[in-house]
């Protein structure tokens, strides 16, 4: 109820004891505190606060406009409402290297478990698009140094994702996730890769953490939970999947409202009234209240 009553540490140590586990962490993308809440009622083992999805919900594309103050507001109430570890897309980090040790701080302060930060040039582009660049290796060990350093919690997870595999090619972005490991990254995200054997390939050759993007309608095969574990993945985020089913019911919905004048029709579809006040507990606020309400001093409004 209000806030969740597991504290930012021992989220972030549950992270870390699933990094270690062997078992695979599926992190769904919330594009709202309500969708984090269902995330978590229905057995998932974290959440994930996608950039793309941030950029969208604000009406804009993927391409670096957000910043870290718009970032960190929408990972604090997504983050204060569910027992699970929050893992947060910081984009490039927002800058330099001391952006990217200001940004550490500040998603700390947020109560989120950790986050990634990728080595484009900023500003960045959606990982699945073409046209990308990314920086040097020594601008991006430059941003991990950084990141890692400045946490005041060490639990807190700084995963490195790289975008070499469409600009380098896969060898390099396999040494640059080595050489990224080496400079304090736990966690390596290699972003578009084509599909399982390079996934496999990237597991075998790096000895680290691996997180596995499966966002639809990009340039990486669409693989279960089933071959990722059998892979040896540790992390996987579904970054836009609920904000896409979402809008496609949103513009369903619209277009025969529009049509037919009414939602009638739709209503057997919906959430219902009981669904809803359920998923909030409605019932643990009205007690809360009941309970404190009665212990309270009488006034009489003079």
């Amino acid at each position: 109820m209000l806030h969740t009553s597991v504290s930012a540490g021992e989220r972030r140590r549950a992270f870390r004891a699933g990094l270690g586990s062997g078992r695979l962490l599926r992190f769904p993308g919330a594009f709202t505190p309500l969708s984090a809440m269902l995330i978590e009622e229905l057995g998932f083992e974290g959440v994930y606060v996608s950039g793309a999805v941030l950029s969208a919900s604000l009406g804009l594309p993927d391409i670096g406009l957000t910043s870290l103050a718009e970032v960190a507001a929408r990972s604090h109430e997504i983050a204060r409402v569910t027992r699970l570890p929050t893992l947060v897309d910081a984009d490039t980090g927002f800058g330099g290297p001391l952006n990217a040790a200001r940004s550490v701080q500040v998603l700390e302060e947020m109560g989120v478990a950790g986050c990634h930060i990728e080595d484009q040039v900023s500003p960045k582009r959606c990982g699945h698009l073409e046209g990308k660049t990314v920086v040097s290796r020594e601008a991006m060990l430059a941003r991990i140094a950084a990141a890692v350093g400045a946490r005041r919690d060490p639990d807190f997870v700084v995963c490195a994702r790289t975008d070499a595999r469409a600009v380098e090619g896969i060898d390099a972005a396999i040494e640059r996730a080595r050489a990224y490991v080496d400079a304090g990254a736990d966690l390596i995200f290699p972003e578009a890769l084509a599909g399982a054997a390079e996934l496999e390939r990237f597991r075998s050759a790096v000895d680290a953490p691996i997180l596995a993007n499966m966002t639809e309608f990009g340039k990486t095969e669409l693989l279960d939970v089933a071959t990722l574990s059998s892979i040896g993945v540790n992390v996987v985020i579904y970054p836009v999947t609920l904000l896409r089913v979402a809008m496609g019911a949103i513009e369903r919905g619209l277009r025969e409202l529009a049509s037919s004048g009414t939602q009638r029709e739709q209503v057997a579809g919906m959430q219902t009234r009981a669904r809803l006040y359920e998923l909030l507990d409605y019932e643990g606020y009205t007690s809360f209240e009941a309970s404190v309400s009665a212990g309270a001093p009488a006034t009489d409004g003079g």
